[in-house]
């Protein structure tokens, strides 16, 4: 099938099969979508935290507006960013990726000083604003990745991100979740989404052509 193929076949599942588990292989490729998506100067500015454990799905319940997909999901990806931008985490990832391209070190040390300029005097705030951002391409190349191997999902930001953050404790590893993903297969019975016609607003309202 082709990817317009996979995306009308794909919904927002509203109730899990709890019995119905995905494939760690199924899996594994869902997140290699996320890896692989482009960031802001590709600093990749957010982690994946990939959750299977029912205990930890129940204790993350409370903070869920929709808990029976919580609960009853094979898996959760919670996409969480980084709380703020340093001249550490800048430079990180250009040390790393000079050294995955055989360069020197310091090879782009005129654009990771420019990038410090912009970022290092903002509010925390306005600076996880922009990492926040950087989750959703993810989130949306995920879901891609999810429909094309004909597994179920539900993106979500209806839930208590506080609650998630104290659970998952990602305030250790200088993150803030923004938002999540329920992955698994529909309870066709209780899926009432699934038989409903997918509507989207007509493309002669949705995009406007500058010619």
């Amino acid at each position: 099938m082709s990817l317009i193929e996979n995306l009308n076949w794909r919904h927002a599942v509203k109730a899990f099969n709890p019995n119905k588990k995905v494939s760690e292989e199924n899996i594994e490729k869902i997140i290699e979508a996320a890896r692989l998506a482009p960031t802001s100067s590709g600093l990749q500015q957010f982690r994946i935290i990939s959750i299977s454990n029912q205990e930890v799905k129940e204790k993350l319940v409370q903070g869920a507006l929709n808990p029976d997909s919580m609960k009853d999901c094979s898996h959760v990806l919670v996409f969480a960013a980084w709380d703020n931008y340093t001249a550490e985490r800048i430079d990180k990832v250009y040390d790393f990726t000079t050294e995955e391209r055989g360069l020197p070190q310091g090879r782009f040390s005129s654009y990771t000083d420019m990038l410090k300029k912009v970022y290092l005097d903002l509010p925390d705030e306005v600076n996880f604003a922009h990492t926040s951002r950087q989750t959703y391409i993810a989130l949306g190349l995920a879901l891609a990745q999810a429909a094309e191997l004909k597994v179920d999902t539900c993106p979500a930001e209806g839930f208590d991100n506080k609650i998630v953050d104290e659970v998952l404790e990602l305030d250790k590893m200088g993150l803030k979740s923004v938002s999540l993903m329920y992955i698994g297969y529909a309870d066709d019975e209780k899926d009432w989404i699934k038989p409903m016609k997918k509507v989207r607003i007509p493309r002669n309202e949705f995009v406007i052509d500058v010619k």
